[in-house]
Parts: structure tokens; C-alpha cells; sequence
């Protein structure tokens, strides 16, 4: 233990922040920052980072950015969970400085330095439209429409700008996009934008789009290695979390049951897969919903009541309703990007638009047999990071460096020609995008701070770019 401890600060002692950028731009100069923002999004289901998806599941819109841009190889989050990383996106801080350390307990404290704030006051037009969560009311933008909590999949609430609650018929991803192409069709087009599209997709309850119920039919998902995990000659803690596909995956449960060799074990009711989806959808969604889930499901509960289907057999069953439901919400977030990238071209906006994609953090797609995230394993703890920006970014690039979600805001900065404030921790990746890197840090810090949620204790770490130290 104590030579850990050694080592740990150690590697501590080798976190850099980098340097800071304290250029300027011209107005008429400052390009336009489009930020689009996914929930849950492994990069292993992006198939421009290959993988065992990269067949059965590709991602064009999101695989054009990065061949016309850069696809960051080594990005991390600094808090694995949807709030947490979302207010270290806004602040460039880790969030023991910023404050909203877990998405229990009070919103996040907006009187400290926002990136939407400083943007604002600099005189770009700022928007954030979908998924929010952060508890307060969104200060730095001229105009938002955002989810109340985690947000609904079908048929959406969106909070207005006076405050009032909204519900709409519909597709959240597809809403979400609708709203953010009207507010560029009606900004002030001599101005520069700063847009944050935020989507649920694809977090739970992973309900695709009524016209990507089938998209996966007949296709067989691969499976990770580890999907049958025994955690052996590990930490006790990993066998004891509840994120399990097979104990603790989400189901609407039933009254009948089957005995196997691990006693009573509750079977998914037929055509109500994806509840609580399923209760806010109208009279013609059900219909569509049940038609393409009810053979499937009945087919399954002969099969499984009949005796015939091993635990084994179920737990792959689950996977692969899991990962087909999961990678349909991903093509709709894909077309989204794809929409929004048409929309710059036809107006004439790619050339000075710096696009970014990314989510908020990784995700589980059944490696150790889990769904979740929380941990920092690579699997939740690395994120997307995806930039296009003509005439500064060579179409193709893979760097490899280590970023982190703390360095977002330091590069909108340094993009929009602003000083960087001391008190934010991250660093400009603009030098990264250019190809003029010079120093960069070595190792990154994590910290997880939820109070047993799925039972993942709390823990930090440092990872450089060969080893990783858990506490």
C-alpha cells in the first residue's frame, strides 16, 4: 500500500495543465462554435474507432467528422456520471472545484465563471437546446430549451425560457435538432454562435425512433469477451455492483416466473419492452411499438417458459435486445449530426465553424458483463471527441495525446480569440488541432464521488499514457 501511495503522488506530481492562450481575434474573424452532445455514448460504438461494432453498426455522419477533422484517440471525462460532467464542461474544472460533484444534492452553482457566460458577454449569440441537467436554470444563453431532469425519449417535456414546461409530440433526438436548426435559421447572422445540441440518446431507456425499431432485425451483435465476468483476482467491489445485464438489467417485469439454476427469475412482460417509454406514447406509437416488439417478445417467453433456454442463453438474449435498442438510438444521433452538418454547408457556415462531437462520458456495451458507466475503467471513463474545423484542423488526424472534458472551455476561449481565467484547470486544444502541440501533460485525474449508486464505490485515479493507479 505504501509504495501505491508512492507512486500515486508521483504521478500527481507529473499533471501539467499546460499552457494558456492569451490571443485575440477580430470580430468578423471569430468562428462559430458548434458543440453537439450525446448521453452514455461509448466510443466502441463509434465504428470510426473500429472495433468489434464497426461492421454491424456504423456511424457515417459522426465517421465523416472525423475524416474531414480529428478523431481523438486518448479522451477522457473527469467524472463519470451525466451531471458531473457536464458542469466540468461549462467551467473547466474538476468538479471538487466547481462544485457539483454528484447529480444528487443541489444544481450547480452558476455564479462562478461559465464558458456560455463568457462567450455571451464577448458577444457571441449562445444556445443550449435538450438534455440540461444540471438543476439551475441555464444562465449565459440567449435562448434555451431544455430537458427537466434526464428528459423523456418520446413525447418530451422542454423547459421554456420563462419557465414553463412545454410537451411536445415526437422523437426527443429529432426534436432536439428541429429546435437547434430554427434557432440558427433565426439568429442574428452577422454575429458569431456558440450552439450546444445536447441529446438524451443513447442513455437509458435506450428506446429508439419508432423508424429504427427493425434496424438491427436479423443482425447479430458480437459479443465482448468478458461478458461472463467472474471477476476473479480482482477488487471485491466488482463482483458487488448492480450493473449487471444479467441480475440487474432494467425490465417491466411480470407476474410469471421460471425456475433455473438460479431459483425464481421474473420474466419481461410482452410488448412493454422499453417502459417507461411505453406509458407516455401516443395510441399510434403503442401500435407501432407493439407491432415490431410483441412476436419478438412472445417468441422469447415461449421459449424461455418452455424450460429450454439456459442462463447462459438468457443473459445472451438480454445482450442483444440491449445492444440493438442502444445502437438504434445511436443512428439517431448520427442523423442528427449528419442534419446539422447539411445545414452549415447549405448556408454557407462550414468553412468558420469549429464542430465538435462528443458525449459525456463511456459507457458498458456488455464488456465485464455490464451496462453503466461510473467507473474509471476505460470503457466509462474514455469519451468522444470528435472536432472539425477547416483551415485548422488536417482532414484525418488521430492525435494521440491525453484530454480530458476540463479542456472544452479553455479551447471555446482560445477559438473565440479570449483570454483563459487562472482559475480554470484545462487547456486550450487548439495547439492539438493545429499539429503544434509542444508540451503536453502526461497524466490526467479522475474522481467519482456518487454514494453507492449500482453499488460503484467512490474512488479517483491518475492514468498516464501507459498505467492507471484506482484509489
Amino acid at each position: 500500500m505504501f509504495r501505491s501511495l508512492i507512486l500515486f503522488n508521483t504521478l500527481l506530481a507529473a499533471f501539467s495543465t499546460g499552457v494558456e492562450c492569451t490571443s485575440s481575434l477580430a470580430d468578423d474573424q471569430r468562428p462559430n462554435i458548434l458543440f453537439i452532445f450525446s448521453d452514455d455514448h461509448a466510443v466502441q460504438s463509434i465504428s470510426a474507432h473500429g472495433g468489434r461494432l464497426e461492421k454491424v453498426a456504423p456511424t457515417p455522419n459522426i465517421d465523416r467528422l472525423a475524416k474531414e477533422g480529428a478523431l481523438f484517440l486518448n479522451s477522457f471525462c473527469a467524472n463519470s456520471i451525466c451531471g458531473p460532467s457536464r458542469a466540468t464542461i461549462l467551467t473547466g474544472k474538476h468538479s471538487h472545484k466547481n462544485g457539483f460533484m454528484r447529480n444528487t444534492g443541489k444544481g450547480m452553482d452558476q455564479s462562478q465563471w461559465t464558458i456560455s457566460k463568457a462567450l455571451q458577454k464577448s458577444g457571441y449569440q449562445t444556445a443550449v437546446v435538450g438534455k440540461w441537467h444540471l438543476k439551475t436554470t441555464p444562465l449565459g444563453f440567449d435562448y434555451f430549451e431544455v430537458f427537466p431532469g434526464q428528459g423523456s425519449y418520446y413525447n418530451p417535456v422542454f423547459i421554456q425560457m420563462d419557465g414553463t414546461k412545454k410537451r411536445e409530440e415526437g422523437y426527443a433526438t429529432d426534436l432536439t435538432t428541429d429546435k437547434a436548426v430554427r434557432w440558427l435559421e433565426k439568429r442574428d447572422s452577422e454575429k458569431p454562435f456558440f450552439l450546444m445540441c445536447q441529446h438524451k440518446a443513447p442513455h437509458r431507456t435506450f428506446a429508439p425512433a419508432l423508424r429504427h425499431l427493425s434496424a438491427f432485425d436479423g443482425v447479430e451483435i458480437p459479443e465482448p469477451e468478458t461478458l461472463f465476468d467472474k471477476y476473479e483476482n480482482r477488487s471485491s467491489t466488482l463482483a458487488a455492483n448492480e450493473m449487471e445485464i444479467d441480475r440487474h438489467f432494467d425490465w417491466a417485469y411480470d407476474a410469471k416466473v421460471r425456475k433455473d439454476e438460479r431459483g425464481s427469475v421474473e420474466l419481461p412482460k410482452p410488448d412493454r419492452y422499453g417502459t417507461p417509454e411505453y406509458n407516455r406514447m401516443t395510441p399510434d406509437q403503442k401500435k407501432q411499438w407493439d407491432a415490431h416488439f410483441g412476436p419478438e417478445n412472445r417468441a422469447f417467453l415461449a421459449r424461455f417458459a418452455s424450460g429450454e433456454m439456459s442462463h447462459r442463453e438468457l443473459v445472451r438474449w438480454k445482450y442483444q435486445r440491449y445492444m440493438k435498442n442502444y445502437l438504434a438510438t445511436v443512428k439517431a444521433v448520427d442523423e442528427s449530426v449528419g442534419r446539422l452538418l447539411e445545414y452549415l454547408e447549405r448556408n454557407g457556415l462550414a468553412e468558420n465553424t469549429l464542430v465538435i462531437y462528443s458525449s459525456d462520458q463511456g459507457f458498458y456495451l456488455g464488456e465485464h458483463g455490464w451496462y453503466d458507466k461510473r467507473w474509471m475503467f476505460e470503457e466509462s471513463f474514455r469519451m468522444p471527441f470528435v472536432a472539425r474545423w477547416p483551415g485548422h484542423i488536417q482532414p484525418g488526424q488521430r492525435p494521440v495525446e491525453l484530454i480530458q472534458n476540463i479542456d472544452y472551455a479553455p479551447t471555446f476561449l482560445e477559438v473565440a480569440g479570449l483570454e483563459i481565467p487562472e482559475e480554470i484547470q484545462g487547456s486550450s486544444l487548439v495547439p492539438l488541432m493545429e499539429g503544434r502541440s509542444g508540451k503536453w501533460r502526461k497524466s490526467l485525474y479522475y474522481a467519482y464521488y456518487e454514494f453507492g449508486e449500482h453499488r460503484v464505490p467512490q474512488h479517483f485515479g491518475v492514468r498516464t499514457g501507459r498505467h492507471k493507479l484506482i484509489y
